[in-house]
């Protein structure tokens, strides 16, 4: 299916970062300046529904969660979770998914060019490559930030021709499933992530784990 794929486009969170185990304590820490300020009587959440924002930008998530909180109030909370992420990465908290590195050391070894497409800040991207041998695997990194967070598809749209053809969009959410196919390029969804099948049935292949890429590259 894939056989003349010469470049990989992954997204981060959910598809190679196991990022609900730094993302859910941000949240919660988020959720108690709520309540001290009194916008929020109680943690309203489950974990499964936190995890449901990962993945969307900063004003998706409270587009999402809370669209009445005025935005001064959702700038300092989403300034919480983004701090308190980035603090437990550089504190070694954040995990990559089972056999992460191992797989994309894998693919780049075949001789796929492997690029990084996340809706992350810069500040954080930075942090994960100081936390992780990213560098060792990815050619380039592109950030939702560096393009002043305008859609996914139309960041993919502007980058792909520095690439070799042909293209393959790997991520778990139906933002990364909607890039590839507006930019007529093919996909691979990652059921393991935070995204939903049903968000997912679109792409070309959905896996389970990220180490079944190397059945298929």
């Amino acid at each position: 299916m894939f056989q003349k794929v010469k470049t990989l486009f992954f997204d981060y969170d959910g598809t190679i970062h196991f990022s609900e185990k730094i993302y859910i304590p941000a949240f919660r820490k988020a959720q108690e300046f709520l309540m001290e300020a009194g916008h929020l009587e109680e943690k309203d959440l489950s974990d499964e529904e936190v995890t449901r924002f990962l993945g969307l930008v900063r004003q998706e998530m409270w587009d999402a969660y809370m669209p009445e909180l005025p935005t001064d109030v959702q700038k300092r909370a989403g300034s919480i979770i983004g701090r308190e992420m980035e603090s437990m990465i550089r504190r070694g908290k954040a995990e990559l998914y089972p056999g992460a590195m191992e797989t994309l050391k894998y693919l780049k070894n075949k001789g796929y060019r492997l690029v990084f497409l996340s809706n992350c800040g810069d500040n954080y991207l930075n942090n994960a490559r100081r936390a992780f041998p990213l560098d060792e695997v990815f050619e380039e990194y592109f950030t939702a930030e560096a393009f002043r967070y305008i859609p996914k598809h139309e960041i993919l749209g502007r980058i792909l021709e520095r690439f070799p053809r042909e293209y393959l969009m790997i991520g778990d959410r139906k933002k990364d499933i909607d890039s590839g196919i507006k930019n007529h390029i093919q996909t691979i969804g990652c059921t393991y992530g935070y995204g939903t099948k049903e968000e997912l049935k679109e792409a070309d292949l959905l896996i389970g784990d990220i180490r079944e890429l190397r059945d298929h590259l």
